[in-house]
């Protein structure tokens, strides 16, 4: 007689994946998301996972993802706004901002009617339209073959993130755009400050190429997928200066704000699995 598979903490059944893990509902994550921590921070992982714990009792595993992704995005904030003086440092004649002008100049060198047309259709990608659609796609598609809200909670969060860090990066430093006689139409508006297409291509392309990594078995495909990611993130960035629609160091800025983000959502899912894992071993 076959052996039904075992009930996942939704009662319902977990199919089993190529090596016999389950791929589905919460028991799919604890078996195949988890990453063991680096040895010098293993026991600091595992105090915060336990008084994490306690608090996952009184909200839920859910709700508990969502407090440490809302502290962490406060947090954030505020070490942003703290940035302030150290970003007017850097982005004076003498600092990174240096490279600003010179690097405007070369993408102006650089264009033609062919190429500018094309890198505007590419940059859209990231944009208002392009990169929500792929969020919500992504989210329909993870969370319906995995059967779980976690993905979902995780590319909205990421999302989230990156639009209140884009929205306050221009109301707090209100930074002109490059002058629009050296931009491509269409042209924008907005504060220059930091880059939003930069900031959605990290956090978002970022953790949906995580999401991914976590369930490939072979290294091949995982090198595959993080330098497919990255390079969208690189180019989606180059794309703005190239088309004048930013400088130089609103999309470096983004790039850092953006990677920062993106490791304290993937910090807080590692965190919220092995509070889950707690939860599911026998008293």
């Amino acid at each position: 007689m076959t052996k039904p598979d075992s009930p996942n903490v939704h009662g319902t059944p977990d199919s089993l994946g190529e090596r016999g893990k389950p791929d589905k509902g919460v028991s799919g994550e604890l078996a195949n998301d988890r990453q063991t921590p680096p040895a010098p921070a293993a026991t600091l992982w595992a105090r915060i996972a336990d008084t994490t714990t306690a608090l996952s009792r009184r909200l839920g595993p859910n709700g508990m993802l969502l407090i440490i992704l809302g502290i962490g995005l406060a947090v954030f904030f505020a070490l942003s706004v703290a940035a302030a003086e150290v970003y007017d440092a850097v982005t004076d004649e003498d600092g990174v901002a240096g490279l600003d002008r010179p690097m405007l100049d070369l993408a102006i060198s650089l264009r033609s009617p062919g190429a500018d047309a094309a890198l505007t259709w590419y940059t859209n990608i990231a944009g208002t339209f392009g990169m929500p659609l792929i969020a919500v796609a992504a989210i329909l598609i993870f969370s319906l073959r995995r059967r779980s809200w976690t993905p979902a909670i995780l590319i909205v969060a990421a999302g989230s993130g990156s639009l209140l860090m884009t929205v306050a990066g221009k109301l707090i430093f209100g930074r002109d755009r490059p002058p629009l006689t050296d931009a491509v139409p269409p042209y924008e508006h907005s504060a220059s400050f930091p880059s939003g297409h930069t900031l959605n291509a990290v956090a978002i392309i970022g953790i949906i190429a995580y999401l991914v990594v976590l369930r490939q078995k072979r290294r091949w495909a995982r090198v595959i997928t993080l330098s497919v990611a990255t390079l969208f993130v690189i180019t989606t960035g180059l794309t703005r200066v190239f088309l004048g629609h930013h400088w130089f160091t609103d999309v470096l800025f983004a790039w850092i704000l953006g990677l920062a983000w993106l490791v304290a959502v993937i910090t807080a899912h590692q965190l919220y699995l092995a509070v889950r894992a707690r939860r599911e071993q026998p008293d």
